[in-house]
């Protein structure tokens, strides 16, 4: 069994990671940490876990994460850094959920995310924990930064492309909605039902926290810089990324559809849907799948990639879970075989 922590078991991410832990045939769930509800029964306040965990809520203990094989950080940005070093140390692997390890750039970090690095020593050391591109990698790493969701929907909508050379580089465009969960669980005016219902709206198109590390990871895939135009949106459902990517196709004799279904076969999270189809958002939920479609526009050599994902699972716990499941060689799918709940 393994020995797991979580710090910052009390957001939508956290709580979410504690669903899929519940239930993995190989976990331990040992340590859940929160400076706010320390003392808390978990099941108290998330009854959906009654039954299932009966622990409480404790104070961040670093000798209890210690005595753990892998502490997952499901906690505000900044927070992982400040702890991971002592962790590792004490040879606790460690997954974080946070944005803390995903660029390799401190000073790009500090220009994005408002701080300086406090472990700038383990950036270098760092795995980028998207599974499809990374998995040899991760397997031996001590410290897997979890990707983005965001990231993770436009990262692997683009992968096959980029990786065959069959498109431009130097525009690429992602148009991306996602539901109201992706802001976290933190009381803001801009998440309340009366505000974001019956409404959708762009935010942060002069920059979003995410562009940075969209752009890091496509630039590896391709082996250089990249033009990449990201606008998030806000629409009014809880879960979901709807991610519509557009390149213009250089190699006008690609057969898109058998690019994506080759480069994915082996790829247990990786959907690719027939010719013609139109992702959903519900087809995901609750569930660790991406489910991708191409297309090409009429008459142009425009592509039209068309990628889903629950912003929760694939573009948070659930990938957590996965990249666990391959630092210690586990079934990769152990714990995740969550059919999507429909409707």
């Amino acid at each position: 069994m393994i020995k797991v922590g979580v710090v910052g078991g009390t957001g939508y991410t956290g709580v979410e990671l504690l669903r899929l832990l519940a239930l993995h045939p190989q976990v331990q769930l040992a340590v859940i940490t929160s400076r706010g509800e320390a003392g808390t029964a978990v099941a108290d306040l998330f009854p959906n876990l009654r039954r299932y965990i009966d622990l409480a809520f404790s104070e961040p203990d670093p000798v209890a994460l210690a005595g753990c094989d892998l502490v997952f950080f499901a906690t505000p940005n900044g927070i992982a850094m400040q702890m991971t070093r002592e962790l590792v140390d004490a040879g606790v692997r460690i997954v974080d959920l946070a944005a803390d390890f995903r660029l390799q750039d401190p000073a790009l970090w500090q220009q994005w995310y408002g701080m300086p690095h406090a472990c700038e020593e383990l950036l270098a050391e760092a795995v980028y924990g998207l599974p499809e591109m990374n998995r040899e990698a991760i397997s031996s790493a001590r410290l897997v930064a979890n990707p983005g969701c965001y990231p993770t929907a436009v990262q692997l909508g683009f992968l096959p492309l980029l990786e065959a050379g069959s498109v431009g580089t130097d525009v690429l465009i992602a148009d991306c909605k996602s539901g109201v969960s992706g802001a976290g669980r933190g009381a803001s005016v801009g998440a309340l039902l009366a505000e974001t219902a019956e409404s959708m709206k762009a935010y942060a198109v002069p920059g979003h926290r995410h562009l940075p590390e969209i752009r890091q990871g496509l630039a590896q895939i391709c082996r250089k810089d990249v033009g990449l135009t990201f606008v998030p949106h806000l629409t009014p459902m809880i879960r979901g990324i709807h991610a519509t990517l557009y390149a213009h196709l250089d190699d006008q004799g690609a057969d898109l559809q058998a690019l994506y279904e080759t480069r994915y076969a082996a790829e247990p999270f990786v959907d690719v849907l027939p010719a013609g189809s139109h992702p959903e958002t519900r087809s995901v939920k609750g569930a660790n799948y991406c489910r991708i479609a191409v297309h090409r526009a009429p008459d142009s050599s425009q592509v039209v990639v068309l990628s889903v994902i629950d912003n929760l699972v694939k573009g948070a716990a659930g990938q957590a879970v996965q990249n666990m499941n391959i630092m210690f060689g586990l079934d990769e799918t152990s714990g995740l075989r969550t059919i999507a709940l429909m409707p």
